[in-house]
């Protein structure tokens, strides 16, 4: 979440505490100090500084007009009242509305932050993989030993293989459900818990990274595809992205003492399990480290994510693209978000009086700025919701404030959320490290950003929000007593996952996202047999990937639990 302004950022914000890194993903729950999501109103908005015609205070982009037309007279920029912080996964997103807004009624809850942390000090700047020199231009990426190299005899530990039921989840199934088509358990991690990053389904393979191993099964059977491969430490980040050829790359750690780093790159091919190149990411120059890492990709560029600055590689070969540096008036990138665009987060000037936010769309093949996008001071870059098109929730410490704002193509401020609501999509823990891309339960198409309420009593509800303007367009209430959570938008309908209850399995729904009406109609309907396994996924990744939907866990619990699962899968 977000720092005190004007303190010594953490992590991704800056320089990061002297510590062991905790993964770019999954951390274990915070400490009390974490920002919690649905604890402040959104009075004051970020984008002008007259009150717009919702009666707000000033929000976060620049006070003086910036060279991206920001309106300076009164408009529909105004920020608007009633929002909150967003609840992290060890839950959700924005919140409960301020007390005497449109929205719901509960008062907000303040929490007070207060964070030490040592600063480190590392230097180094030079990029080399795996048998390169000091050549920044032409470095020379490594090959690694083919995957069947790293394999165990029994990948998970758990001994159910292929689609076959065991524990005999499909027996007594009632009418109308569907049924689990295969499940693994989690490997051995130690009692503190490891994490568990990214899931990425393939045509063939469903692939999970679980502490020092990932794993591959198949789609439809579970069967074992490939590997496991095993890395010499844990896991501390992955691409959550794929390429369109199925590639990603994983980071780990360079050892386990107190000095080790997120720096060592691998490239794994998910349909083989081949290792393509390999290399080591070196630090940047003072307090720019790899304590925390954030990786993604775009198109056939792969960026890596140091405390104050990236790099960027090509996907295939390695090849060093370009780094992302300070640039400006003192701004040092800390943050990064891809898929269909590469999206860059800067912090301008920290510690000073004009201390302030950056946003810039990035070239992924050159790194050339397409364009920058400031924020006013005391206004910080969260999330990216959708980064195409560009969806940002940012936050505001001192008022106590949210803000939920999209982009134009170009950069320029196209509209916020401009309705009183407490949403609740499922955002990871970022305390190293503002983590752009970590919320699940959100989406979004060209036209529409797709938000779930957070549930009080009863059902919650997905709102659509109009893009062009930041209203409601529509909403529907989820079919169950349990949450609704957007997933992706294909073929015109947005399709959502439905929780478990205590008697009940969760679903898959499908929403139409035209018309008059917007009743779920059921896709796929999970046997109440796994009611309890279902919900036993507190830090979770989910998605719906040709008529099957998968579950996994990003954070393994490090418990004895026989009856726990790395990854399930669900069909017809």
């Amino acid at each position: 979440m977000t720092q005190p302004p004007n303190q010594p950022p953490q992590g991704g914000f800056g320089p990061p505490p002297d510590q062991p890194p905790q993964g770019a993903f999954g951390a274990p729950p915070p400490p009390p100090y974490a920002p919690q999501p649905g604890q402040y109103g959104q009075q004051p908005g970020p984008y002008g500084q007259q009150p717009g015609p919702y009666g707000q205070q000033p929000g976060p982009y620049a006070q003086p007009p910036g060279p991206y037309g920001q309106p300076q007279q009164p408009g529909p920029y105004g920020a608007q009242p009633g929002h909150a912080y967003p609840q992290p996964q060890y839950p959700g997103a924005p919140g409960t509305p301020p007390p005497g807004s449109g929205g719901s009624k509960r008062k907000p809850v303040l929490i007070v932050a207060a964070v030490v942390a040592a600063l480190a000090v590392i230097g180094g700047t030079v990029f080399a993989l795996s048998g390169g020199g000091d050549d920044d231009k032409k470095p020379v990426a490594g090959q690694s030993d083919d995957a069947k190299n790293s394999a165990s005899p029994d990948p998970t530990g758990s001994g159910n293989g292929g689609g076959s039921d065991p524990d005999g989840y499909n027996d007594g199934r009632q009418s109308g459900e569907d049924k689990v088509l295969w499940y693994k358990s989690p490997p051995d991690a130690p009692g503190s818990g490891a994490d568990a990053p990214g899931m990425w389904i393939t045509d063939r393979t469903a692939v999970k990274a679980a502490y020092k191993q990932v794993f591959a099964y198949g789609v439809g059977d579970g069967e074992t595809a490939w590997g496991p491969i095993a890395f010499p430490q844990k896991i501390c980040a992955v691409t959550p992205q794929k390429s369109a050829d199925d590639k990603v790359v994983v980071a780990y750690e360079s050892g386990t003492s107190s000095r080790a780093r997120c720096n060592m790159l691998q490239q794994l091919d998910l349909n083989t399990g081949a290792k393509g190149w390999s290399g080591t990411l070196p630090e940047g120059a003072l307090f720019d480290s790899t304590v925390t890492l954030s990786l993604s990709i775009t198109g056939k560029t792969v960026m890596a994510g140091r405390a104050q600055s990236g790099v960027a590689y090509d996907v295939d070969s390695g090849k060093k693209l370009f780094e992302k540096t300070k640039y400006g008036d003192a701004c040092f990138p800390t943050a990064f978000a891809g898929g269909g665009r590469l999206i860059s987060v800067a912090t301008c000037k920290a510690g000073e009086a004009s201390a302030h936010d950056e946003i810039q769309e990035l070239d992924p093949t050159t790194g050339k700025t397409k364009w920058t996008q400031k924020f006013d001071k005391g206004w910080s870059v969260a999330r990216t919701y959708s980064v195409d098109p560009l969806v940002v929730y940012s936050t505001n410490e001192d008022k106590k404030a949210w803000n939920i704002s999209t982009f134009t193509g170009t950069g320029k401020f196209r509209s916020q959320v401009s309705f009183d609501e407490d949403f609740a999509p499922l955002c990871g823990w970022a305390i190293l490290s503002r983590d752009l891309q970590g919320c699940e339960g959100v989406a979004a198409d060209s036209t529409t950003l797709y938000l779930p309420t957070k549930a009080t009593t009863g059902p919650n509800e997905i709102v659509a929000v109009n893009l062009a303007d930041g209203k409601e367009k529509w909403r529907v209430k989820s079919p169950a007593d349990e949450s609704m959570l957007p997933m992706r938008v294909e073929g015109g309908k947005l399709v959502a996952y439905v929780e478990p209850s205590y008697d009940a399995g969760g679903q898959v729904v499908s929403i139409a996202t035209g018309g008059s009406t917007h009743k779920p109609v059921t896709l796929l309907r999970n046997p109440q047999s796994t009611a309890s396994l279902e919900s036993g996924f507190y830090s979770k990744a989910f998605d719906w990937v040709d008529g099957r939907f998968f579950i996994s866990s990003t954070r393994l619990s490090g418990s004895d639990d026989s009856k726990a699962k790395l990854i399930l899968a669900y069909g017809k």
